[in-house]
């Protein structure tokens, strides 16, 4: 079940998840549609250049926020889940993102502690090494109220243990699409080295 995977990619920007269908749900504008469309073509690109003679230089592609964005609402609208409502990132020079992001838990089963609508907004610094990246949250808020990366990662843990699924927690490492080795982002850019 992708439902937490998709969770995770709070934490993983593209990292958590395995490459998506090319097939754009018929839910996005046809802007959306086409900006996702270029990241996915990236991606393809990326996969099929390294698949190929390895190159002596490091190479590197960029995306802007708002194809990365776009990339995102494909990845929600197309995946089998339904917990990860929207996600939307900022890129800041530096490797530092900020981002929104709304979950649903209406439905299950929740302990009351759990809110079943929550609005996250954060703030954090992309963090990689060859094939893996994680973001490191500098603020986390859940609505207006400040919290700390373990009351967010108790929530995935009870509902990952509420779904059968494995848990995932906010600082781990995520495994990067073949043949990306680092992202770093730029003011409205996220750079892929490959």
């Amino acid at each position: 079940m992708r439902t937490l995977r998709i969770a995770a990619f709070i934490a993983g920007i593209i990292a958590a998840l395995p490459l998506a269908s090319s097939n754009l749900g018929s839910e996005l504008s046809p802007e959306v549609q086409a900006d996702a469309r270029k990241v996915l073509q990236v991606i393809e690109m990326i996969r099929t250049e390294s698949g190929s003679a390895p190159s002596l230089r490091p190479r590197s592609v960029a995306v802007s926020e708002r194809e990365l964005n776009a990339y995102i609402a494909h990845r929600i609208d197309t995946e089998d889940g339904d917990i990860l409502k929207d996600l939307r990132l900022k890129l800041f020079p530096g490797n530092r993102i900020e981002g929104l992001a709304v979950i649903d838990l209406r439905g299950r089963k929740l302990p009351a502690f759990i809110k079943p609508m929550m609005n996250i907004t954060f703030a954090g610094i992309v963090e990689s090494q060859p094939g893996k990246a994680r973001v490191s949250f500098d603020s986390l808020y859940l609505e207006q109220q400040r919290i700390q990366a373990a009351l967010l990662d108790l929530v995935i843990s009870t509902v990952s243990e509420l779904e059968g699924t494995e848990p995932v927690r906010l600082g781990d490492w995520y495994e990067l699409p073949f043949g990306i080795l680092g992202l770093e982002t730029q003011q409205g850019r996220l750079v892929a080295a490959y």
